[in-house]
């Protein structure tokens, strides 16, 4: 087995960590989990599975996502989320690597991401490709506070799928417990000036649906195609209403909290 760091953010997923856990050891000879105070017993359950945990409160994707990096025992990291999982044949893919010897900074993954049991295939959700194995000494996540990504150019993709859970059901896609996209992006946009009108809403929400159903495909998922389709498009909508909304608005910008972006 190569020496790996395994590195997991978390917020409230004792659902999730043990068998995010229990898959990642299969490739990592150590597990950080990284929790943003989090107020179930997502600690208590990596604790208990030998992971080494760090309280964070959320500082954004990228800056949480490197917290655990200059604590890791080891130079080469696997960052997942507890709602991630690596497939037989990605353990078996990464476990025949030779990652003392790589020519590469990095790693890519083509990632399934699911609605309950269901893969949805189009749409921009598959093969949805993202590097989480990489050398620390090399690169790390854009500090951005989201849609981070691994900074390198120098990386191989794998033939293998690791998966993500997304979604329970088609309720949570529009309306994730503690995933709140739309205003999160207001803010970051707000806070780095950027404008919208009263035409903005509705451009931007109409060119997502299209862009996801039409130009991605997604019609070939049947209604899931449509339904995830609708949710890109009414969260483009939304982020862009709350923008104009904070232009426009002094009382709803006054009882802002821009501090938290989570």
């Amino acid at each position: 087995m190569n020496s790996i760091t395994g590195i997991i953010i978390t917020l409230n997923e004792e659902q999730n960590i043990s068998d995010c856990i229990r898959n990642m050891k299969q490739v990592c000879n150590e597990i950080i989990v990284v929790d943003s105070c989090s107020t179930d017993h997502t600690l208590t359950i990596a604790e208990e599975l030998g992971a080494v945990t760090v309280v964070q409160p959320y500082l954004g994707d990228g800056f949480q996502k490197n917290v655990g990096i200059p604590r890791a025992g080891n130079e080469w990291i696997l960052s997942l989320d507890a709602d991630e999982r690596l497939t037989d044949e990605m353990v078996k893919v990464i476990n025949e690597l030779d990652l003392d010897n790589s020519e590469y900074d990095a790693y890519a993954f083509p990632r399934r991401n699911y609605i309950g049991s269901r893969w949805i295939k189009h749409g921009g959700w598959y093969p949805d490709v993202c590097i989480r194995l990489f050398d620390r000494r090399k690169t790390k996540f854009k500090e951005v506070k989201q849609h981070s990504y691994v900074e390198t150019a120098n990386y191989k993709r794998l033939k293998a799928d690791i998966i993500h859970y997304s979604f329970r059901n088609i309720g949570e896609l529009f309306a994730k417990p503690g995933r709140n996209f739309s205003t999160r992006g207001a803010k970051i946009m707000y806070e780095k000036g950027k404008k919208a009108n009263a035409c903005s809403p509705v451009i931007h929400g109409t060119t997502a649906f299209l862009r996801h159903y039409i130009l991605r495909y997604g019609f070939l998922d049947g209604i899931d195609g449509i339904t995830v389709s609708l949710s890109s498009g009414i969260n483009s909508y939304l982020k862009y209403a709350k923008l104009l909304e904070y232009q426009r608005d002094p009382k709803v910008l006054a009882n802002e909290d821009f501090k938290k972006i989570w």
